[in-house]
Parts: C-alpha cells; structure tokens; sequence
C-alpha cells in the first residue's frame, strides 16, 4: 500500500495494539507524524514516538487539525474495532471528504461482543447510546430479535435493563462484554433485573437476546411476536369473542397489509385491538390509529394496549367515518367488526388512502361481504377476495379432532390509480 502524506488514514485497533494489526495497518501507526484519538485508543500504542492529539468529544476541532496536517506530516487516526461501525470515520469522510481519507478496519468491538455469546448478528438492530437517547429507540428494540447497544456513561448496562423492565420488556437475555480483546476481558450474561444491580467497566457493550417463551394467560406476556401472538395473550370478553380476530386471521390480513416500519395505519373497528397492537409492532417508527365506539370494547382495546406496551397506538373513542376526518391520512387501513357504518366507512378510507397503499376489510356474514364487494367494485382495482376456515386441533381422550373456528372473509385492495367514478375520486 502506497502511503501518502496528503492523506488521513484512520485505523483500526484494539487493546492487543500493534501485535494485533495486519502488516499494512501496523507500518501506518509505526511511521506515523501525527496520532490522533482519544486517550483510551491512543493508549494501545504506548511506544510510538509520534506527536499524539487527544480528541474525547469535540471531533470538528480534531478535523480543522488534521486538514491542517494534510500534505505536510503522515496522520493516522486511531478508533476501536471498525471505524466506519458507530467510529469515527463516518464523521471524518464527511467533513474532509471521501478522497481524503483511507480507513483500514480492525475487528468491531460489538462484532468480538457476538463472537463471544456465540449468537450471528446479521439480523441484529444496533444503537449506539452515545448518539442516541435510550427512550428514542424502545419502540424498535421492543420488535427486535437481537439488539446491539453501545453502552455511555448516561446509559450505563444497570440503567438500560431498569428501563426496559419499566418498559415491560422483561423477555430479553442480556450479556454485557467488557474490555474485549485485554487480559481482564469478562462477559456477563444475566436476566435485566440481575443486570440492574450490577456494575461494569466503562468499556462495555451490551448484547440482548430475545426468549422465546409462551406467557400466562392474563398476562403481558415473555416473547411477544411481532404478529399471531395467542388469542388468549389478549383481554377480551367471552360473551364478545367476535371482537377478537383471531390469531390466524390476523397474521394473514396483517400479511396482506405489507406494513412498513414508518407506515400510519388505521384499525376501524378495533374491538381488543389485537389487530392495532401488532400492527403497532411491525410498524414500530409509524403511528396506529385504533377506532372503537362502544365504551366497554374501547376499555378492552386500552387494557391490551397497556399490556403489550405498546407507544405507537393511539386509542380512539367514536364512530367511523365521522371520526376519522381529523386523522393523518394512512399507509394502510384494516376495517374489522362495523355493520351499519360499513359502506361510508370504505367509501371515505379509499378516498384518504394515500398511493399505493393497502386497504384490508374483515367481515363474517355475507351479507357485509356483499356489501363490501359492491362497494369496492366502483373503485378501479379489482379487490381481492379470501375466504379464511381454518380449524384448531384438540387432543381429547386420546385421538386428534379439529374444531373449526367461525368462517370469515377477507377483502384487500391496493389504491393504484385515480379512481374514475363518481364520488371516488381521489
């Protein structure tokens, strides 16, 4: 590799220093003028004679530094693990330019961290507390398999597991790894409310991993899915079981709906809101609306919203279509348990549907599958039709027999075009 003074090279290390850097990465740090990190990096390569520049927080200072060295003197900037995971050279490229700059990766801290809990980490989501505030991003660890945190001294390990329990988030294993990579390395792996009463090295991160275990009735439950969790999970009246739709039904129509993570979406007809709620999971960076009128299933729907712990679903008392005029205008709209109100409220949902987006209708007896065919056939798209039976098994005395649950119909249309009839034009 040519080495050339008219650019900043910003390496990979870890506490191993020079011994654990390729050949390349290790004549850069040799023959560097100029070193610059913070004291904890600039520590690992405690025999250069180089001019060393400390930088803890204030990098736009460090960039007017190194612009000024460039051409004159070598400048290596020296970051744990890879640079470019939550390091320092997206920042520098940005501010100096890409041409400026040449970045040679070293192992990611958070990458040893999985290595060592001996978990993959390509469907991990990751956040890094030093940039982010923990309250920001609950939502998104809430749907998340696999979580990578990048610990700060506001978020410490202790002060994270205590807030996600206040979250109800208690279905998660922790493992904090502290000083990877040095002689005093240690990895910890315990349940939050074990994690809250401990303390650990600054150079920590921490890693959750998401069980997976079926939660008592009644409940919130350990391992909520982000859709077809167990009927029994939600409150809901056994008089009424027609307001809850059922955990096969509700995986199919939120399939059809093919939510997106941002996407503002209305549940009319929400009943225990089972639908809103896991709705509300798929789409943890959007907004649900969940419609109920009648008060007793409107105290169901914030009962459940309570239990899951869900943020992003906002309950809303009244009847549709009336109450809908005030709302944002959705992404996607599932219509579930509404009889009389059934053909204004599609008319006025396929008028607010944004383009492209998704409307799903969920009826029972045919005569609103009727009604709701009608309707939807003045639209330009054609609607698609489902009919759902699906029937659960029962062990009883020894055999295997399958009791069915109540047949319903699923509609689903995808706003394409501009409609061309009257009274529907969007």
């Amino acid at each position: 590799m040519e080495i050339r003074k008219d650019k900043a090279y910003v390496v990979g290390i870890s506490e191993t220093g020079l011994a654990g850097l390729a050949p390349p990465a290790r004549e850069l740090v040799t023959q560097a003028d100029v070193l610059v990190g913070d004291a904890d990096v600039l520590k690992f390569v405690p025999e250069s004679t180089a001019e060393r520049v400390e930088i803890t927080t204030d990098w736009s200072r460090g960039c007017e530094r190194i612009a000024g060295e460039l051409g004159q003197r070598l400048v290596v900037v020296l970051a744990t693990g890879d640079p470019l995971f939550y390091g320092t050279a997206r920042y520098l490229t940005e501010r100096l330019g890409k041409e400026r700059v040449e970045i040679i990766p070293h192992v990611s801290t958070m990458q040893l961290a999985f290595a060592r809990v001996k978990e993959s980490w390509e469907n991990a989501y990751f956040v890094d507390l030093a940039r982010r505030d923990l309250e920001d991003v609950l939502d998104r660890i809430r749907t998340s398999e696999k979580v990578g945190i990048f610990t700060s001294d506001v978020w410490p390990p202790s002060k994270i597991a205590q807030t996600l329990l206040e979250s109800k988030m208690d279905y998660f294993t922790a493992y904090v790894c502290e000083n990877l990579g040095a002689p005093d390395e240690r990895v910890t792996a315990a349940s939050l409310d074990e994690i809250t009463a401990m303390t650990f090295s600054p150079l920590n991160v921490m890693i959750l991993i998401r069980r997976h275990l079926p939660g008592p009735p009644g409940a919130a439950p350990a391992g909520v899915r982000r859709f077809g969790n167990p009927d029994e999970w939600y409150a809901h009246s056994p008089e009424k079981l027609v307001l809850l739709t059922f955990e096969e039904v509700r995986s199919i129509a939120l399939g059809k709906l093919s939510l997106g993570e941002a996407d503002t979406v209305w549940d009319i007809g929400a009943g225990t809101g089972s639908v809103s709620i896991e709705a509300a999971l798929l789409a943890p960076k959007g907004r649900v609306y969940a419609v109920e009128k009648n008060p007793d299933d409107f105290a169901l729907l914030q009962e459940n919203i309570e239990r899951f712990g869900v943020s992003n679903v906002v309950p809303i008392h009244g009847t549709a279509p009336a109450i809908l005029h005030d709302l944002p205008d959705p992404d996607a709209v599932f219509v579930g348990a509404i009889a009389r109100e059934l053909v204004p409220v599609l008319h006025e949902v396929y008028q607010r549907l944004k383009q492209g987006g998704r409307l799903v209708v969920h009826v029972a007896p045919v005569d609103q599958l009727v009604q709701a065919l009608n309707e939807l056939r003045q639209v330009p798209e054609e609607p698609d039709v489902c009919l759902v039976q699906v029937s659960r098994a029962i062990h009883q005395l020894g055999t295997l027999r399958f009791d069915p649950l109540p047949p319903s119909f699923l509609l689903t249309v995808q706003k394409l075009g501009r409609v061309q009839n009257e009274g529907h034009e969007s």
